[in-house]
């Protein structure tokens, strides 16, 4: 079984791919952690390497491409990356949501930094990932009926939100 878990900075995918992940006893990739490495690879934080990465495409590419590959390898797998349910051939497709105050509070806290960097950080991140994934790939990230399910993490706890997706498969199982 293949799963895509897809989301905007801050909405939770990370830990909703870590415990979902735990629960069904299948292996996980982020492809935010590839997208970290290569920054400090390039010896870049994290918006200078999404700001680079908008005018080199290759990085982009590249991203997708060991995601796609590494899930057409595997009989299970997770895949948690903002626009994998796009490349990845998936049994489930997840988005992720939140409103962006959230998203800014728990980034906020993560990464101890202030919510007026983080409500800044976020803005230019979101601004600068649409505009790259619509000008390499022709991805409208705020178009979601790909998505078999979509849901607001601010509504669900991190427990009830694996406990839907788990549900969700369970359900189109049947």
């Amino acid at each position: 079984m293949i799963i895509t878990i897809g989301g905007l900075a801050g909405t939770g995918t990370s830990t909703a791919a870590i415990n979902l992940s735990e629960k069904l006893d299948i292996p996980y990739i982020s492809a935010g952690d590839v997208f970290r490495k290569m920054a400090v690879e390039y010896n870049m934080d994290l918006l200078e390497f999404s700001e680079f990465a908008e005018g080199n495409d290759d990085i982009d590419k590249a991203l997708d491409k060991r995601q796609a590959e590494m899930a057409a390898e595997a009989d299970d797998l997770i895949v948690e990356g903002r626009i994998s349910a796009h490349f990845v051939d998936a049994d489930y497709r997840i988005w992720l949501m939140a409103p962006d105050n959230i998203r800014a509070e728990r980034i906020s806290y993560r990464e101890a930094k202030s919510i007026d960097t983080v409500n800044r950080e976020i803005k230019e991140r979101t601004d600068s990932e649409r505009k790259r994934y619509k000008e390499i790939h022709g991805i409208n990230i705020d178009d979601l009926s790909l998505y078999d399910i979509v849901i607001n993490t601010d509504t669900f706890d991190s427990e009830a939100t694996v406990n839907i997706i788990i549900n969700c498969i369970k359900e189109k199982n049947k």
